[in-house]
């Protein structure tokens, strides 16, 4: 249950680059709440200077959130208003405020989203790849034994994969996904999103780790990388009727070999004629 003489922690997405994507609710929440909790005031102070919003600043990062989220709470237990912002995009996702959103729910305080920027789900937007499923894994660890243990985890998800990396780590990550998941697979890294030099690269993993490595453009700015999701595995039956169909073809003809496997692997003749023609194409 909420209480109607609590205040409201309006949480705010804010530009990922380009300033001019910041919704006109957003800015007329930023000037209108009691209180603003930003993840660096510096940086916040300049996009509020840009639209004229003169509302007070307290800082809220990760090293200080756990604390400093019980005086926002007191505040918003007096009926003050807050906003919560991140430096660029949408709070709690791979940025502060994930403490204070708890702690405010828990309190029982009204939390009301403004959505806007999100680096994911732009790059994820226009990578190409599928989106009706995805895998959002943020930043990976920096240590390449931890990196590729996390990727090996990730090796058969069949959703596709989209993560947040550093200029510096990029050409790394990208080798460690060639080695951990396989050079072949779909990929598209999308550097700069909304700004000037905003650009995006797609193929293989192979080919991204092989462009990183010789194109100095690639590891400048934030990327988001996304990767498609692991292939459908065959089904048991399907495994089994290919294990038999293949020695039997070897010897029989195709229609007694088809006959014959579907037997073995318990599945439809016409379904083992079929494939047997399949295999029969294969060079």
């Amino acid at each position: 249950m909420t209480n109607e003489a609590l205040g409201r922690l309006y949480v705010v997405a804010t530009p990922i680059g380009n300033l001019g994507d910041l919704s006109v609710r957003a800015c007329d929440t930023l000037r209108s709440v009691d209180l603003i909790a930003a993840e660096d005031t510096r940086h916040t102070g300049a996009l509020l200077r840009h639209f004229g919003i003169q509302t007070p600043l307290v800082s809220l990062h990760e090293h200080n959130e756990h604390q400093r989220a019980g005086d926002i709470i007191l505040r918003l237990r007096r009926g003050l208003t807050v906003a919560l912002v991140s430096d660029a995009g949408t709070p709690a996702i791979s940025d502060p405020g994930f403490d204070l959103v708890r702690a405010a729910a828990a309190a029982g305080i009204v939390i009301i989203a403004l959505p806007g920027p999100c680096a994911a789900v732009a790059a994820l937007s226009i990578a190409a790849l599928p989106t009706d499923r995805f895998c959002f894994e943020g930043f990976l660890p920096a240590r390449g034994a931890a990196r590729r243990a996390r990727l090996q985890a990730l090796v058969n998800e069949p959703r596709t994969l989209v993560f947040y990396e550093s200029p510096h780590r990029i050409e790394d990550m990208l080798k460690d996904c060639v080695s951990s998941i396989g050079g072949e697979r779909s990929a598209a890294a999308a550097r700069e999103i909304t700004k000037l030099h905003e650009t995006i690269y797609r193929g293989s993993l192979a080919e991204l780790a092989a462009r990183a490595g010789r194109d100095a453009d690639f590891a400048r700015g934030e990327i988001v990388l996304v990767i498609a999701g692991a292939p459908p595995a065959p089904d048991e039956a399907g495994q089994m009727l290919d294990r038999a169909l293949r020695p039997l073809l070897e010897e029989l003809p195709l229609k007694q070999a088809a006959r014959l496997a579907a037997r073995i692997a318990d599945v439809r003749d016409n379904e083992a004629y079929k494939r047997a023609l399949a295999l029969k194409g294969d060079p």
